[in-house]
């Protein structure tokens, strides 16, 4: 057992925004925007994990088809932080683990 805690990143990614509507899946040099944000995450070797966390369909059809990690949460959520505590809860992380929401 290590003395330093894993540290995992959440994002949370909604469809249905006012401001930009599909902002997710939004092409950025042919590839979705969530995406470069899992890509970044994972390449800063700062967390053991990353997932997505969604409420959308077809954001989590677009991560399961480029393999990135992708947990399902409920739509009543009014933050994307209401959003990435349900998410790790899903994914039953060590309670000893640091959440950090992206």
């Amino acid at each position: 057992m290590s003395m330093f805690p894993e540290f995992h990143a959440i994002i949370p990614a909604r469809y249905a925004s006012t401001r930009f509507p599909g902002k997710p899946l939004a092409m950025i040099l042919g590839m979705p925007m969530i995406q470069h944000v899992y890509r970044r995450a994972m390449e800063s070797e700062a967390f053991a994990s990353a997932h997505v966390a969604t409420d959308d369909e077809r954001i989590y059809k677009v991560c399961r088809e480029l393999l990135v990690p992708v947990v399902m949460t409920g739509a009543e959520h009014v933050s994307g932080t209401d959003r990435v505590y349900e998410a790790a809860c899903l994914l039953d992380l060590d309670q000893d683990s640091v959440v950090v929401n992206i």
